[in-house]
């Protein structure tokens, strides 16, 4: 890809950005007028650094920011020194609850109803839709192939329909069940390891009551069994949660044990230790992994494989995404409607989960993240996933900016509410207080996110 390109669609990917900001922007001036507000100003950017356009259009003054990251429309209260007398119906503050309620959250509207028009236009014009899913290939053997899936009866062509009873919807879901299921991965069960012990003690019973073995001790050991196979939720497939075995971590000692038990018959011990180290070792196994296939549309059980110790299979894999069809109004309405619904409750369950501290703050990623991968999305896969992004970006911000966060929309209209059941406004100095204090507290994320952009991109996370 050259450079020309990928510069193109780096600007192409900031143009869509900034008209979501704008739309946002827009949103608030056109319900301000049709309320009969006058706005002072409409600023596309935030005012940080040399203003670039400036000009008054009625009543209106016009202004782009070089810091397009922002923008903001002014009313007549927003200054101190306003020609306006108090009382009058031109200024913000003398509408109705309802009537700022509309100001406040016509932005949010305006990013939500954009966001369905990407879609739909996307739709109407690429001719489908994709439907949030993916069908996953086997392709061919890699070299390094296990000899159980040699042995499987695995061909090329076959679709993976699941794997440990889990479906396969995403690429990203065959690697991490592999990954996670490789030969000692240093986890045991606590119950296997407790069973283990007592089966030591039966086959060497002259131990069983030593508190250390001393070396050179010969030991009977039973039989090496596989380990229950790995389970993963939707969170641990997608990455919104880490995978955790509840399983008992083995020490360094135990895991040097175990590689040199290895699945003996007998053992002679070079160093001393516990029988309890030795159940550890020995529990330390497989994990079977079970997939199940689609070939002629016929769902087909392969016999169990096992992953290697660094977690692989040794195979090729090609996917593609599922797509709806859009060929005409009456497929392309519902499909448009399902894209947004799926992506609004996935983007609700995130934030969710980031407030419930289930995604640290240092997974979050912002505006240049945002930029360098929708770039190489225009790039790669072409205008119309971009404008898929574009319209997912633009549902995101809704989303953010509704929350009953002081300094962002939904802040304000939360205190809106208070003054719609108390019957009186909330004090304008106390929400200019807690405004600023979150208005602060929102530049101190968006540094930390921007550093985290930066970070991953150094490191080639993103």
């Amino acid at each position: 890809m050259n450079f020309i390109h990928m510069f193109s669609s780096s600007i192409i990917m900031i143009l869509l950005i900034s008209l979501l900001i704008l739309v946002h922007e827009i949103g608030h001036l056109l319900a301000a007028k049709l309320v009969g507000i006058r706005v002072d100003k409409f600023g596309f950017g935030l005012p940080v650094g040399p203003t670039l356009f400036k000009k008054k259009i009625g009543e209106t003054e016009i202004l782009i920011h070089a810091f397009l990251l922002g923008g903001y429309v002014s009313f007549p209260d927003d200054e101190e020194e306003c020609d306006l007398p108090k009382d009058s119906p031109l200024r913000y503050s003398n509408k109705t609850v309802g009537q700022r309620a509309l100001v406040i959250s016509m932005g949010v509207i305006f990013n939500v109803i954009l966001a369905y028009l990407l879609i739909f236009f996307t739709g109407l014009i690429w001719k489908h839709l994709p439907d949030n899913k993916f069908v996953v290939r086997f392709e061919n053997f890699a070299p390094s192939a296990v000899e159980s899936i040699l042995n499987s009866g695995i061909q090329k062509g076959d679709v993976f329909y699941s794997i440990n009873g889990t479906n396969i919807d995403y690429p990203l879901a065959i690697n991490k069940f592999f990954t996670l299921s490789k030969e000692f991965d240093g986890f045991a069960k606590q119950i296997i390891i407790d069973k283990k012990l007592i089966e030591l003690k039966e086959l060497n019973p002259q131990l069983k009551d030593l508190s250390i073995i001393k070396s050179g001790t010969k030991i009977k050991l039973p039989s090496f069994q596989d380990e229950e196979k790995i389970n993963l939720t939707f969170d641990n497939i997608i990455g919104l949660e880490k995978y955790n075995p509840k399983e008992t971590e083995l020490s360094a000692f135990q895991k040097d044990l175990r590689n040199k038990i290895h699945y003996q018959n007998e053992y002679t011990l070079e160093n001393d230790a516990q029988l309890i180290d030795i159940a550890a070792a020995i529990s330390d196994t497989k994990k079977p992994v079970y997939i199940k296939i689609l070939r002629n549309n016929e769902q087909i059980e392969l016999p169990p494989v096992y992953s290697d110790k660094d977690g692989k299979l040794g195979i090729e894999q090609s996917y593609s995404e599922k797509y709806t069809k859009t060929s005409n109004l009456k497929e392309l309405i519902p499909a448009t409607f399902h894209y947004v619904n799926y992506n609004i409750g996935f983007m609700v369950y995130t934030l969710g989960k980031l407030f419930t501290g289930k995604i640290p703050v240092s997974e979050m990623n912002g505006i240049i993240a945002i930029t360098k991968i929708g770039t190489e999305i225009i790039a790669y896969k072409g205008i119309f996933q971009g404008l898929l992004l574009t319209a997912m970006i633009s549902l995101n911000l809704a989303l953010i900016n509704i929350l009953p966060i002081p300094a962002l929309d939904g802040g304000h209209l939360f205190f809106l509410i208070i003054e719609k059941i108390t019957g009186k406004p909330v004090s304008k100095n106390f929400i200019e207080k807690v405004s600023n204090f979150f208005f602060y507290l929102l530049i101190a994320l968006m540094v930390l996110i921007i550093y985290n952009d930066i970070h991953a991109w150094i490191i080639g996370k993103i």
